[in-house]
């Protein structure tokens, strides 16, 4: 039986909506899907890579929660792109969201610490 193997850049479950919010609240200006997916694999060094097939359904979500707004604008080549803003009620799920990461990844220290 041949094991599946986790690839470089692939995320934990629950944590894409995270990382759009987290680059929305940094970046502070509306973004297009594709400059959030380059934010995300450029802070991350690479170790991140987020696929079209997961970032539009995250976005999606996000904005039917009232996480974000969208407005259709122009990108840098002269292109229409929706663009995505963080709201406020985004704001506060965001800072949920971390607390809810930080406390589980306390935990996987936890026992990953050598004994």
């Amino acid at each position: 039986m041949e094991r599946d193997k986790k690839k470089k850049g692939d995320l934990l479950p629950g944590t894409l909506e995270m990382l759009i919010l987290r680059t929305l609240d940094r970046n502070g200006e509306p973004m297009h899907g594709y400059g959030i997916a380059q934010y995300i694999k450029q802070m991350s060094r690479d170790a991140l890579k987020v696929e079209e097939g997961s970032l539009y359904p995250a976005l999606q979500r996000l904005a039917i929660k009232g996480w974000v707004k969208t407005d259709w604008g122009q990108s840098e080549n002269n292109r229409r792109a929706r663009y995505y803003k963080l709201t406020t009620s985004g704001r506060k799920q965001l800072s949920q969201e971390v607390a809810d990461f930080e406390a589980v990844l306390e935990g996987i220290m936890l026992i990953m610490r050598p004994g």
